[in-house]
């Protein structure tokens, strides 16, 4: 396990709790990065492979994340090392937040990331019982179901259609190649379609469909429906390995898996013009200037999928409420938010001749730093 101390600079994590469970197996860790701006929120998942260090590298994404736009939350995950398909997953769930209690919601509110669903955030304000102890609730709760509702994809597809009106282009007749078909992947496909985008390639750990025609997406969400990540290989057709599709000739690649897989080869490798990181931390520091170099148009996950958390801050508002967020609200200030973030990074990474990343990341310092000066945090 990585050394705590080690994770630790001038923004964050402020708070690092480790829980465990012997009768469940639970094993888990919550990390509060900076709350200068306000009190952690982010999401929990759930997987065999979690580490500290993931979920410290996570929290500082958030706490990017709501400062880039530009609402008024910290920056914090939690992680559970469980296998999400396990029969005591419940089980697993319930101890977690209950060894958090002390934690949640009072620095700390539950939203949902990897191998969790609206009903894991359900069983969290259950165990505690506190409807604010998590958001992303079924619609039946008065919850904002924002995976079920697809805000995130479609807020990377607004970020996509930014990035190639930025660019003087359309999405409209572009080719877009997506990776990962899940919560994320699968909502930005069918925005990207409805915005006029062909949809040539889509991968999930089945392997990866690619037609340069570009594939049927209304038929793919619906196989989806029906057998989840399975529907590529439901689609029909020859699979290329999981991976082909972040070098298939397209002019929009998504990437809207898992982090790290674009390394500096895959960078190389790209042949789309505009990036648009749907899942966090897609890349590293090392791609990212490769990518630069080449001439590749990048927005960072931290802006192009902040959708999910455009949502959440109306779902904040609204946890002891006895209604419902509006959902053409939030649905009009996602793609509102989107794409005035794109442009701007867009414009200020030109201006400033450093990478999207870079200047995405300064534009989120400089207000996480003002909030710390002005509270006493800052050490001059």
């Amino acid at each position: 396990m990585s050394d705590v101390l080690a994770l630790m600079d001038e923004w964050g994590p402020e708070r690092v709790v480790c829980v465990s469970d012997a009768r469940t197996g639970m094993r888990g860790v919550l990390v509060i990065d900076n709350t200068a701006r306000g009190m952690g929120k982010g999401g929990m998942r759930m997987s065999p492979s979690v580490t500290v260090a993931e979920v410290a590298r996570l929290a500082r994404v958030m706490t990017y994340k709501w400062a880039g736009v530009d609402l008024f939350f910290g920056g914090a995950k939690a992680g559970i090392a469980a296998d999400p398909a396990s029969p005591d997953r419940e089980a697993v769930l319930r101890a977690f937040v209950r060894a958090l209690s002390q934690e949640i919601p009072q620095r700390y509110v539950a939203g949902l990331d990897m191998g969790l669903s609206e009903r894991d955030a359900a069983i969290v304000q259950d165990e505690l019982d506190d409807r604010g102890a998590a958001v992303g609730t079924p619609h039946v709760l008065g919850g904002m179901p924002y995976d079920e509702l697809g805000v995130t994809g479609f807020g990377v597809a607004e970020a996509a259609d930014a990035a190639a009106q930025h660019a003087g282009t359309s999405l409209r007749g572009a080719r877009v190649a997506v990776q990962g078909f899940g919560a994320v992947g699968h909502a930005a496909a069918r925005r990207l379609h409805e915005l006029g985008a062909a949809v040539v390639a889509v991968s999930t750990v089945h392997g990866a469909l690619h037609d340069p025609d570009g594939l049927d997406v209304a038929r793919l969400l619906a196989l989806r429906a029906e057998a989840g990540d399975a529907a590529v290989r439901e689609y029909g057709g020859r699979l290329l390995a999981p991976g082909a599709e972040l070098s298939v000739p397209a002019d929009v690649l998504v990437p809207a898996a898992l982090q790290d897989v674009i390394d500096e080869e895959a960078a190389a490798n790209v042949r789309a013009a505009i990036v648009v990181e749907g899942a966090n931390l897609p890349t590293g520091r090392a791609a990212q200037r490769v990518l630069a170099e080449r001439g590749v148009t990048v927005v960072p996950d931290f802006v192009a999928n902040a959708g999910g958390v455009v949502a959440a801050g109306f779902a904040m508002d609204a946890r002891y409420s006895a209604f419902r967020p509006d959902t053409g609200a939030v649905f009009a200030a996602v793609s509102a938010k989107m794409r005035d973030n794109t442009a701007r990074v867009l414009d200020a990474a030109r201006a400033q001749g450093t990478t999207t990343h870079e200047a995405a990341v300064a534009l989120a310092q400089e207000r996480v730093r003002a909030a710390m000066e002005l509270k006493g945090r800052w050490r001059r």
